[in-house]
């Protein structure tokens, strides 16, 4: 059997670099994906990513403007950790996308997700305008390769023989 991945760009793209998981996301609607793998733009339709996440996947590798105070265009890749048992349902905000909320709704809706990673980009803007900062947009292709090799790595490693 094969894994299931999705891999969801999320953002706001009329927030300069909050556009970030959206440009990778189109980005890599043209590229050549391996069976189980599914490739969203979610934006910042929150609601619309946990209903998709219930349908069964086995990783999600979310993309997103992420500020943890690195130079802007600075790339990582991070692992989340899984919503605790009791998580609650928590409002969504019909505006915003909180990753967090989003899991914990799955949770709370009785689904799970095995593995989270998030490749996150350090914005340089968020500020009402359209298209990514220099430092962001000049990041673009590199993530695509990340996200690639990250695709390449949970739908085969792990497996005996493979």
């Amino acid at each position: 059997m094969t894994d299931r991945v999705l891999v969801a760009g999320v953002g706001n793209v009329f927030l300069g670099d909050d556009g970030f998981g959206v440009a990778v996301a189109d980005r890599l609607a043209g590229q050549l994906m391996p069976e189980g793998v599914k490739i969203g733009d979610f934006g910042i339709r929150s609601v619309h990513l946990a209903y998709e996440l219930l349908d069964g996947y086995d990783s999600l590798v979310l993309i997103d403007a992420v500020g943890r105070g690195d130079p802007p265009g600075t790339l990582s890749v991070l692992e989340a950790a899984p919503p605790p048992a009791e998580a609650q349902l928590a409002a969504m905000d019909a505006h915003g996308m909180d990753p967090e909320a989003v899991l914990n709704m799955v949770a709370s809706l009785g689904g799970q997700v095995g593995r989270v990673l998030v490749v996150g980009c350090e914005p340089a803007l968020v500020s009402e305008h359209l298209g990514l900062s220099e430092e962001v947009a000049a990041v673009v292709d590199q993530a695509v390769t990340i996200v690639m090799a990250l695709v390449a790595e949970l739908t085969s490693t792990g497996k005996e023989g493979s």
